[in-house]
């Protein structure tokens, strides 16, 4: 096995019922790599997370990675409505064992890192959904993980929420230099993103095609603007339709 961070090799997965969701899958996260994988809806992308973060076993394979010390933002920011911002930020570290003055330390820094300074006692109900997402990802980093799974986590707000988010998520990328893996329906979110964009295909999903992003870091918005940005996501897009066939 790599001594990557993240590694999946020839990881295959069916369901009790007979649904085959991965067949073969090999791909490493090493650190200081943002990769992110596109694919049909259906197609096993967020499985693939699963199996990495432990909360499915996959059916053959095999994956390496610490699970100890793994971030995992999911579709919803998943915030406990009755904690504020701090306290929801505060609560891995929390589980955790930390005692209540490093995590305290902890969520304040994390809550600086993601520009919410100001809204640490506003509870979830009361923060638009790119606030809640952000309060997400804060109590993610209060454990300093190595390895980020990142699963369509900013599919369900609108489009400038989202870049601002993409804009985030690349700030603490460059400064964390975590080993991320993000799933994503949006060719321009993953190769604005990423330093690899795998694409996969229907179900069972397969890894299909695979692009190295040639952009140096840090990246600005007008990237996406660029005519060599625009000729990289047409060569996954044409990928991508290949892949449902």
């Amino acid at each position: 096995m790599s001594q990557s961070p993240l590694s999946f090799r020839n990881v295959s997965m069916t369901f009790p019922d007979g649904t085959k969701a991965l067949s073969d899958v090999s791909l490493d996260v090493g650190k200081g790599e943002f990769v992110t994988i596109v694919g049909p809806s259906g197609c096993g992308k967020s499985t693939l997370l699963k199996i990495a973060s432990g909360l499915l076993e996959a059916t053959s394979g095999e994956i390496s990675v610490d699970r100890d010390r793994i971030g995992y933002v999911f579709q919803d920011a998943t915030l406990l409505p009755w904690r504020t911002v701090r306290r929801n930020v505060e609560l891995l570290a929390e589980l955790h064992g930390y005692d209540k003055e490093r995590r305290i330390q902890l969520a304040e820094d994390a809550i600086d890192l993601v520009g919410l300074r100001g809204f640490e006692n506003h509870y979830p109900r009361s923060l638009s959904g790119g606030m809640r997402m952000r309060a997400s990802l804060a109590r993610t980093l209060t454990l300093k993980p190595p390895v980020f799974l990142f699963d369509e986590p900013f599919g369900a707000v609108d489009e400038i929420t989202r870049e601002r988010l993409n804009e985030e998520t690349l700030r603490l990328f460059e400064q964390e230099r975590f080993a991320g893996l993000f799933i994503t329906h949006s060719i321009s979110e993953a190769v604005y993103l990423s330093t690899k964009v795998h694409v996969m295909s229907s179900r069972p999903g397969r890894l299909v095609a695979s692009f190295d992003v040639p952009f140096e870091y840090p990246r600005k918005p007008d990237l996406r603007f660029d005519a060599r940005f625009a000729e990289l996501c047409g060569q996954v897009s044409f990928a991508l339709r290949g892949a449902h066939s």
